[in-house]
């Protein structure tokens, strides 16, 4: 399901007027930050996530700002939908200059006893769907970097500090995110000599809903973990983001790892 209206009300010497941007995981957190942030510079942006509802309260308010938003109802584990909302995305607002593959879950505990569902879960929508919209984009995103009006495409995948490190208790969610990390790096050798550059943002604590999906004894840990430290807000990450996909064309930024200042 997909609906777009408006024109982008930014000013004319925004950086990325005349782009498009497809952020998944849009209705909440991170995401929803990211799609308001890429709006602001000037974006026409693709909101794609499962909550329909939540997508459409975000494109409200960014149509009421002048800015143009694309609501895509969408699973982003299902190739097809994957797939479909990048087709929609490109045939509604006429291309594909930005792909953020925010889209994910995070569920802890310790492996044994784990429910295994949990894992395929993560693995799912963590890592295959995040493969299945880079395969939807890319065929896009070199287009873009070909003929766009800045002659450069990005690719921004967010992962986790959970990419870099280990620690008891989140090995099924450590490997999805060690995953997008390895995935990244060798598509980002790949591609880059065409100008379409590849990210990987790792944030550390991070206060959104994320934790909330958790079962409630592992809730109690995260809360007592995190009681005391100031977490980071979806907008400083989403102010990486922009920060990526804004530099010059011969300056590509490959990783960055940012951290709550107390997180150790």
């Amino acid at each position: 399901m997909c609906q777009a209206s408006g024109m982008t009300g930014s000013p004319t010497n925004a950086p990325l007027n005349g782009t498009v941007a497809l952020v998944t995981g849009a209705s909440s957190g991170i995401g929803e930050a990211t799609a308001i942030a890429l709006a602001d510079l000037g974006a026409s942006v693709s909101l794609v996530a499962r909550r329909s509802d939540r997508l459409e309260g975000l494109a409200g308010r960014m149509r009421a700002r002048g800015q143009r938003a694309l609501v895509i109802t969408a699973d982003m584990t299902d190739a097809a939908q994957a797939t479909s909302a990048v087709d929609q995305t490109v045939s509604t607002l006429g291309r594909l200059d930005t792909m953020v593959n925010n889209a994910g879950v995070m569920l802890l505990g310790p492996v044994i006893g784990a429910p295994v569902d949990e894992w395929q879960r993560m693995i799912s929508i963590n890592l295959l769907g995040l493969l299945h919209c880079t395969d939807a984009a890319l065929p896009h995103l070199l287009r873009a970097a070909e003929d766009g009006p800045r002659g450069v495409a990005d690719l921004v995948n967010i992962s986790s500090v959970a990419g870099r490190e280990t620690r008891s208790g989140s090995a099924v969610y450590e490997a999805t995110k060690h995953g997008v990390g390895a995935f990244s790096d060798a598509l980002r050798k790949e591609i880059t000599t065409r100008h379409v550059r590849v990210s990987l943002v790792e944030p550390g604590a991070v206060e959104t809903e994320l934790a909330s999906h958790n079962r409630p004894e592992v809730r109690a840990r995260l809360a007592e973990r995190f009681a005391k430290m100031e977490r980071l807000r979806a907008d400083d990450i989403a102010s990486v983001v922009t920060y990526i996909v804004t530099r010059p064309r011969h300056m590509a930024i490959n990783e960055v790892l940012v951290r709550p200042t107390d997180q150790e």
